[in-house]
């Protein structure tokens, strides 16, 4: 988890004023996580904190404090205060953002602010030179006071290659996740939604195989465009190119016919074996959203970062 600038900054550019609630401390059981967070507005929301309960107090409390713009951190017993069956204790850190507030965030990598007006304590300051000496961004926390979190940085570069019915279901699954950057490509502009959803870029291009040099090589590619040719081109370019994970939609003799033709292009069986072809969970069936839930499932269980392998050419 982070500090997502980018909702941030979008809700802040539609709504005005905007209220942030984190999770910052748990002791016992709790609905969700440190760093775990929720924006609220005068007339709604986004994100949770989980709870029912919480989240709903919360909400009612920030929605209050939008108009005086104070910041507080407060203290919750699920139990007896809220009446839940999580025995624990949360805290929550509440900020009001205006734009002008949200500006003061741009540039920096961790933000560390005081909860209770007092100086910077040495080990917030030992904390932040540790992760801009290694790199190693630190865990959303509260310090002597002081909360600290890294800004979010999406951690999965998927790449979705066609914005038909499977593309869109896709999308509409996978934009959500705060760990994943979603990269669209079709042939036109007129083949995606109107509008794109938020943290999505989409790109038209006439030949979107020539953009596959342009993708990370630990990118997860899914590749189901309306064309069988257009398919292979992007298979094969992304063999050339390497990648974490790639998948094909379509059935076992499509994908027969795509490695009969993947291996005259001069690609082994053995990197022709790492694209997964259907993609999915074929129990699930086949409608565009069964489908993407199927093709989340795997993504969310297949820890990243494996090393790219460069696909090979003999010929």
């Amino acid at each position: 988890m982070g500090f997502d600038l980018g909702d941030l900054h979008r809700a802040v550019a539609a709504h005005g004023r905007v209220a942030r609630v984190v999770i910052a401390g748990i002791k016992g059981s709790s609905p969700r996580e440190v760093g775990a967070a929720m924006l609220v507005w005068d007339s709604g929301q986004m994100g949770t904190i989980g709870g029912g309960a919480l989240e709903y107090q919360a909400a009612a409390a920030a929605r209050d404090a939008l108009a005086s713009g104070y910041d507080r951190l407060s203290q919750h017993a699920l139990g007896p205060d809220l009446g839940q069956c999580c025995g624990g204790r949360v805290t929550l850190w509440r900020e009001v953002y205006d734009a002008d507030r949200v500006a003061g965030l741009r540039g920096q990598e961790v933000i560390a602010r005081s909860t209770d007006g007092s100086e910077r304590p040495l080990a917030v300051s030992r904390l932040l030179a540790q992760a801009r000496g290694t790199g190693i961004a630190p865990d959303p926390q509260l310090i002597q006071g002081w909360m600290i979190e890294p800004v979010h940085r999406p951690t999965r570069a998927v790449w979705i290659w066609g914005a038909g019915h499977v593309g869109r279901a896709l999308v509409s699954v996978l934009a959500p996740l705060p760990d994943i950057a979603l990269t669209w490509v079709d042939t036109g502009a007129d083949r995606f939604p109107d509008p794109v959803p938020d943290g999505v870029t989409a790109i038209p291009a006439a030949q979107p195989e020539t953009l596959m040099a342009h993708a990370p090589r630990d990118a997860h590619h899914l590749i189901l465009t309306y064309s069988h040719t257009l398919d292979l081109a992007l298979c094969h370019a992304a063999l050339n190119r390497g990648f974490d994970r790639a998948g094909l939609i379509g059935s076992a003799t499509k994908w027969g016919r795509f490695r009969k033709r993947l291996t005259e292009l001069g690609h082994s069986a053995q990197s022709i074996g790492r694209i997964d072809c259907p993609i999915g969970d074929p129990t699930l069936g086949k409608h565009p959203q069964a489908i993407a839930v199927g093709v989340a499932a795997t993504l969310l269980t297949t820890k990243a970062g494996h090393t790219a392998q460069q696909g090979d050419m003999s010929a």
